[in-house]
């Protein structure tokens, strides 16, 4: 593997992307789950919205949607399938009482806040020394890889 990072020809990235995806992934997954979790069967699509809920607050499934980037009716199907589980609740929102906003319930919030711990921190520790202008490249990376595999899954 190449250690250098400076210089590296696009083919030597690729390489090393390659090799480090799946390690990243790995690691990531075997994070402990909270044993208030674990019993809840909760699947990776939730921990963007878990997580989304944890650092924003309460939202609605509009506001869920557009920061997950999926539509509001897959949106309003997770939520709802966590709201049968307990995991979250739906309240009126106090500004709009025409709306209703999702939360996390209020025995769950130090759980998923744990088990969101453990990648929060990493990325705080990897990105904190790093420029405000080196951190956007990184998440714009990140987006372009994902929007890129995404037109390799559907043509």
């Amino acid at each position: 593997m190449v250690n250098n990072t400076d210089g590296m020809t696009t083919d030597q990235a690729v390489r090393s992307m390659l090799l480090l995806m799946p390690r990243l992934v790995g690691r990531a997954k075997r994070l402990p789950v909270p044993e208030a979790l674990r019993t809840l069967d909760l699947a990776p699509r939730h921990l963007s919205l878990l997580a989304y809920l944890q650092h924003d607050g309460a939202l609605t499934v509009s506001q869920l949607a557009e920061r997950l980037e999926i539509a509001p009716t897959t949106v309003s199907l997770m939520v709802g399938d966590l709201s049968r589980r307990g995991v979250l609740t739906r309240e009126e929102d106090d500004v709009d009482r025409r709306r209703r906003v999702v939360a996390i319930a209020s025995q769950y919030v130090e759980p998923i806040r744990e088990w969101l711990a453990g990648s929060a921190l990493a990325w705080a520790e990897v990105l904190a020394d790093l420029t405000p202008a080196e951190r956007a490249t990184i998440v714009r990376t990140m987006r372009a890889y994902e929007t890129a595999l995404g037109r390799r899954m559907h043509g």
